[in-house]
């Protein structure tokens, strides 16, 4: 059985065993999320070290770089520790100009799932999520054609567990009528709580939910009430917004980013903050 000192403690997906605090690996590739990093070793430098401090859930997709990442994951940590859990996303594919164009239809999918075994050097995909939605959010519409594809692949044995990303909760319980999901990762922080009904519900059914850009993303998170919060406890506007995601629900899983092996260290030290009552109802008003 899994023990970890990481903050949070562990989470089971399906049968996988992971640690609460994950690492998501998406900026280690290049501007815009293209191309390869500016400094290699740092890349993989990073990404040993969120192994040798207990991390057990690294999020990656082929759609970064694209493959940029999941090379990097490979040629860091092949052959993977027995421990570690890499999770991955397909539904979308990359332009010349950095966009997200959806790339959902069977065929698509069929071969993003081959092109994630290849550069990640797996046989078998840990967990699968399928991205819905665009660049703006999650949209509505059937996911069906798109899942049953993916459930098809698991049966074939190339895929362990389901997923979405970037669904809405219509989405969530067409998926789970298709095929057992473990997981949801959708946009969710302190100030953008659109999902706090789907999380309790998820949290009550044992599926993870995982927050992406759980500190703002590419808008840094501003409040004055985090700052004030933050200052009351000599600690970083950062730290408390991750110690109140693990404290929010037991569901939920933290895949925070960088390309630092010192701020990776930084955000393990600010998701282990203590909270008060206090402190927690005070940041409470901030999404509500």
């Amino acid at each position: 059985m899994l023990t970890t000192s990481l903050p949070g403690g562990t989470w089971t997906l399906g049968g996988l065993t992971v640690t609460r605090f994950g690492y998501g690996a998406m900026q280690l590739a290049g501007p815009r999320v293209m191309g390869p990093p500016a400094d290699h070793d740092g890349a993989l430098a990073v990404l040993r070290t969120a192994v040798e401090l207990g991390i057990t859930h690294i999020d990656t997709s082929a759609a970064y770089g694209p493959h940029v990442t999941n090379q990097l994951i490979r040629e860091a940590l092949h052959p993977y520790p027995d421990a570690l859990h890499i999770v991955t996303k397909v539904g979308a594919n990359r332009d010349p100009q950095g966009g997200w164009p959806p790339a959902r239809d069977p065929q698509s999918l069929r071969r993003s799932v081959h092109e994630n075994l290849e550069t990640l050097g797996l046989d078998v995909l840990d967990l699968v999520n399928l991205r819905l939605g665009d660049a703006t959010g999650p949209r509505p519409g059937s996911l069906a054609e798109a899942f049953e594809t993916l459930a098809d692949l698991q049966r074939q044995g190339l895929i362990r567990h389901l997923g979405v990303s970037n669904a809405t909760p219509e989405q969530v319980a067409e998926a789970q009528a298709i095929a057992p999901i473990v997981c949801v990762q959708n946009m969710y922080n302190l100030a953008h709580r659109r999902d706090d009904e789907l999380i309790d519900a998820l949290a009550g059914q044992g599926v993870a939910y995982v927050p992406f850009f759980p500190l703002g993303g590419f808008s840094p998170l501003q409040s004055s009430v985090l700052s004030t919060v933050a200052a009351r406890l000599e600690a970083t506007p950062m730290s408390v917004a991750l110690a109140w995601l693990l404290r929010r629900s037991p569901n939920i899983l933290l895949i925070p980013g960088t390309s630092s092996a010192a701020h990776l260290r930084e955000n393990i030290a600010g998701a282990a903050l203590s909270l008060s009552a206090d402190d927690l109802a005070e940041l409470d008003t901030i999404g509500r």
